[in-house]
């Protein structure tokens, strides 16, 4: 029965690896539904799960979760990916506290840069100024070459301290390191713009619609594809 559900598992994984997200949430959801707790293919489940978005998807992550935390191949490691998924979980379903606490419990276990990065950009998406700062400010000090928090802090500065100029600094250090990142594409289009150069800030909504997105983005492909319309009738 345990070489029977690990081939299972390969072969949701090898779907996932593919690009075939159709056939690996089939999969996952075959393997959940037969009581399979591992956490090898359960964390790629939350994730799918997190990107497929909608209220049930994310309920959904709950649970797929909670059972995760029983499984005999969880360690350090997993388990800080488990609490992330279930906080992001919790704060796209409304618990933004239980998020938020999940995340900083996390952080004082063990600082990792899967925490820096999401708890950095949860604490600019609720507003707090002081916290948003200090922590992406040693979010940098702990990687200061990782661009998401790089685009954390940036968007600190952009979006709560009104100091654009600082921003720009850490938006176009995040994009020479990963050009296609979706975030940083959108607020350097702003750039573009302030600018009067229409054309360059299309050029980055369009990259940045083609990525792939995650519910911690701060633009969504809707708006993204909205805003490029609208810039291209102006244009026209």
């Amino acid at each position: 029965m345990a070489l029977f559900q690990g081939l299972k598992i390969r072969a949701a994984l090898i779907k996932h690896q593919k690009g075939d997200v159709d056939g690996a949430l089939k999969a996952y959801d075959q393997l959940f539904a037969n009581g399979v707790v591992q956490a090898s293919y359960m964390l790629p489940y939350s994730v799918l799960l997190l990107r497929q978005g909608g209220k049930e998807n994310y309920e959904k992550v709950k649970q797929v979760l909670i059972k995760a935390q029983k499984a005999r191949d969880m360690n350090k490691e997993k388990r800080q990916q488990l609490f992330t998924n279930y906080a992001v979980a919790s704060w796209k379903t409304g618990n933004q506290d239980q998020a938020l606490s999940l995340l900083e419990a996390s952080h004082r276990e063990a600082p990792c840069g899967l925490i820096y990065n999401t708890l950095g950009f949860l604490y600019v998406e609720a507003g707090d100024k002081d916290k948003a700062l200090a922590y992406n400010l040693e979010a940098l000090e702990y990687d200061g070459d990782d661009p998401i928090t790089l685009d954390n802090l940036a968007q600190t500065y952009y979006r709560l301290m009104d100091d654009k100029e600082t921003a720009k600094r850490y938006f176009d250090k995040a994009h020479a390191i990963k050009p296609e990142q979706i975030d940083t594409l959108y607020f350097l289009s702003r750039y573009d713009l302030d600018a009067g150069n229409t054309q360059a800030a299309i050029d980055k909504l369009e990259t940045a619609a083609n990525g792939r997105f995650s519910p911690l983005n701060f633009i969504t492909r809707d708006h993204l594809q909205a805003e490029i319309s609208r810039l291209r009738a102006y244009e026209g």
